[in-house]
């Protein structure tokens, strides 16, 4: 048995070499409405209700007013929530020894797993007038679906780059050249 006192340089070189991601990817929930988008939604919003608002209140409709605040209050809201949960994103990074998959979601709740990239399989839904609908990975009975926020074209393209990773982590990557020489005591 060798103690990692006992390891030469080029021991070091090969685990680092091993252990280094090669493919690393983050995904993101697409969200058409940025923050500026968001600000002038809200203000026609606001301008729309209250005229209307207001046109009631000199028709003696009062108690309708109220209401397109409320209405403008629960826009508001659901926006608010979408915004939240846009935070969440998954990071996948592969590596020849393991497969880390990390997925937070909104409140920055994590869940982080750990796959053997040669026990895992890849597991891809697709259908003909969709494209790819589902991707997991599972391993010994436990099943992670990954870029479930993804639109069926992304999550077509990152079904290709996962299967070519995974595919170059079960062949095994090209390890640095190492020379005896250089690792060999002076």
């Amino acid at each position: 048995m060798q103690d990692d006192n006992d390891k030469t340089p080029a021991d070091t070189e090969v685990s680092d070499a091993m252990e280094k991601p090669f493919f690393s990817a983050v995904l993101t929930p697409y969200r058409a409405l940025g923050s500026r988008g968001f600000l002038v939604l809200m203000l026609s919003l606001c301008t729309i209700s209250f005229i209307a608002g207001i046109f009631l209140v000199s028709a003696g409709a009062w108690p309708v007013f109220g209401f397109f605040g409320l209405d403008v209050l629960l826009v508001w809201g659901a926006f608010r929530l979408n915004y939240a949960s846009a935070r969440a994103f998954e990071e996948i990074e592969i590596s020849r020894t393991q497969i880390l998959i990390r997925q937070v979601g909104p409140g920055r709740r994590h869940h982080e797993t750990r796959f053997n990239p040669f026990w895992v399989r890849l597991l891809i839904t697709e259908l003909e007038d969709e494209g790819v609908t589902r991707i997991a990975l599972s391993s010994r009975g436990e099943i992670v679906e990954v870029g479930k926020f993804l639109n069926p074209d992304d999550r077509t393209s990152f079904a290709g780059a996962l299967a070519g990773a995974l595919g170059r982590a079960k062949a095994g990557l090209p390890l640095p050249d190492i020379s005896l020489t250089d690792a060999a005591p002076t």
